[in-house]
């Protein structure tokens, strides 16, 4: 496959208002076929928004690009075609067995011999033992795994998945996961919106993006690194208190509770040191240089201003 084929979206300086109101702002990346492409961001920070106009559903007032080798502004019917969309809320026929609801998918895209793909999907989902069971009366787990099967099930080239495991238990997320890395592995690309770090941490690539704009894109290794984070884990007594104290220095760019302990961190070391050096000198306190985490590059993230700099007011967010 030649560099150009190789490449499922690639867009440029994409931008769309809505009632003057901006949701994304001159937004540029590639994304190459086969990743799981991970978007994080708070609710309302266009993640949305620029999942459906990557994908050609939803038309930018500025930009350009292509999505499966397609133009997402004159081309959309035959992006469409091969987008399979993965909604949070269920979406199929509750009244419907699981193999019907599947037979309908494939009658509904015209495939030769529904009865057949339907019976293959199951088989490939492990829902043998479910397939006349209603659709309504299943786990939320198994809802999930009939829902990927009934949006993979006509072979698009794109998954897009909005919050796919929200409200399912932490093995039904493996599960999901492990066949999304398969789907991935032969070929499938898929964007997913996620809030969990750790189904984050499972994506090939990831972007993070805030009111409209992408602050950081890249694997987790590269967006960890770049973020020039030194952090801090610090146990101890009166870390409530000492939370609010460090919060208001200068030089601490996040302060965040985890568990029994506390992550300090902030991107200019030399300021982040004379920041804590007081509190260092407690012996109820305990500190201890680490690696900072995903969570703590999202949360030093969540408290820039649109500028990108540090917003001083660091609330404190879990």
């Amino acid at each position: 496959m030649n560099a150009v084929a190789d490449i499922a979206i690639d867009v440029h300086g994409l931008t769309k208002r809505f009632n003057g109101l901006v949701a994304v702002h001159d937004l540029s990346m590639q994304v190459r076929r086969g990743l799981i492409y991970g978007f994080l961001g708070p609710n309302g920070s266009g993640k949305t928004t620029t999942i459906r106009m990557l994908c050609g559903l939803l038309t930018p007032d500025e930009g350009e690009g292509t999505c499966l080798g397609y133009d997402i502004r004159t081309e959309t019917d035959k992006i469409k075609s091969q987008v399979g969309y993965m909604t949070q809320r269920f979406s199929l026929y509750d009244d419907l067995s699981v193999v019907e609801n599947l037979e309908f998918v494939a009658r509904l895209y015209g495939m030769p011999d529904p009865r057949g793909a339907a019976q293959a999907m199951i088989e490939r989902l492990g829902l043998q033992q479910r397939g006349t069971q209603l659709a309504g009366t299943l786990s939320g787990g198994w809802k999930q795994r009939l829902a990927l099967g009934a949006c993979t099930l006509p072979n698009p080239q794109l998954l897009l998945l909005d919050e796919p495991t929200a409200g399912v238990d932490p093995r039904a997320r493996r599960e999901f996961w492990n066949e999304i890395h398969a789907l991935a592995g032969e070929g499938l690309t898929v964007l997913v919106s996620t809030h969990y770090m750790d189904e984050a941490e499972r994506c090939h690539e990831i972007a993070y993006i805030a009111t409209g704009e992408l602050l950081t894109h890249g694997t987790v290794h590269d967006v960890i690194a770049d973020s020039r984070l030194v952090t801090y884990n610090v146990t101890g007594d009166g870390l409530a208190k000492l939370a609010g104290e460090l919060a208001a220095r200068k030089g601490v760019d996040m302060v965040a509770p985890f568990g029994a302990s506390l992550h300090v961190s902030g991107r200019d070391a030399a300021a982040l040191e004379a920041a804590i050096a007081p509190y260092r000198k407690s012996k109820s306190l305990r500190w201890e240089h680490s690696e900072p985490s995903l969570e703590d590059v999202f949360i030093e993230l969540m408290g820039r201003d649109r500028s990108g700099k540090p917003d001083r007011t660091k609330t404190k967010t879990q």
